[in-house]
């Protein structure tokens, strides 16, 4: 096992205001994360620091063992954000497209090489989404969206998927199904970030769980995690109920 992201002694502040405060943490190649915590509790400022978009106040990160505010191996990272879904569903491409950009971390803004479409090919694949290749992404649905974004990271060759909320507006069996496509991912060596407001959700599929609210209340597998009291201490008494099927 090796560490593809190390945070120590992490803290950032917007205005004053403290969002994440002297957080350390671990992750792993292979793990799925589940990062959990209330609304405002800091969990995108978190993710976002993790990825280099934002730079720490005080503490380090390392990304694939590079400093984070040096690493430039974009192409290891897939990042769906929470906006991505409104910002990317407007662009007047096609699925196709918007896989194919992937590729561009590999080969610029050049022709794609019989390789490259093949890359792109399988990936739309994986996430089942085939036969919506020529359909424009604006017209897809929340949950065909979420896979097309899924694909060009995949498309990509990503190691690491950074997902913040990526089921938001989906519907029950899409959302599902998506899940169960994290699942093989994970399965097939991909490690997994996934912020998502519904606890029993990520307590059922991942294997590790960080608990926030501004510091860190939780950092380990889910078993620990839910006979901890992690989730009373991050919520209060507006935690929800934990289902977990490991």
């Amino acid at each position: 096992m090796s560490a593809i992201v190390e945070v120590e002694n992490v803290s950032y502040a917007y205005g004053g205001q403290p969002a994440v405060s002297d957080v350390s943490l671990t992750i792993e190649a292979g793990d799925f994360l589940g990062l959990i915590g209330p609304n405002g509790s800091g969990k995108t400022t978190l993710l976002q620091l993790i990825l280099g978009l934002l730079e720490p106040d005080e503490g380090s990160i390392r990304l694939f063992g590079q400093p984070v505010d040096s690493f430039d191996d974009g192409e290891r990272i897939g990042y769906v954000s929470q906006a991505a879904t409104d910002r990317d569903g407007t662009m007047p491409v096609t699925v196709d497209e918007c896989v194919r950009m992937g590729r561009y971390a590999h080969v610029g803004f050049g022709s794609l090489s019989g390789h490259d479409l093949d890359v792109v090919d399988r990936a739309m694949e994986t996430v089942g989404i085939t036969d919506l290749a020529d359909r424009r992404v604006s017209r897809l649905s929340g949950g065909q969206r979420q896979r097309a974004f899924i694909a060009r990271a995949l498309a990509s060759e990503a190691e690491l998927l950074a997902l913040d909320e990526p089921t938001v507006g989906v519907d029950a069996e899409s959302r599902d199904a998506f899940y169960s496509l994290l699942d093989s991912l994970n399965d097939d060596g991909i490690t997994i970030v996934l912020i998502e407001h519904d606890i029993g959700v990520v307590t059922d599929r991942a294997d590790r769980i960080a608990c926030l609210n501004t510091r860190l209340f939780h950092h380990g597998d889910t078993d620990s995690f839910v006979e901890s009291d992690a989730l009373e201490e991050a919520y209060g008494q507006t935690g929800q109920i934990v289902h977990h099927h490991h």
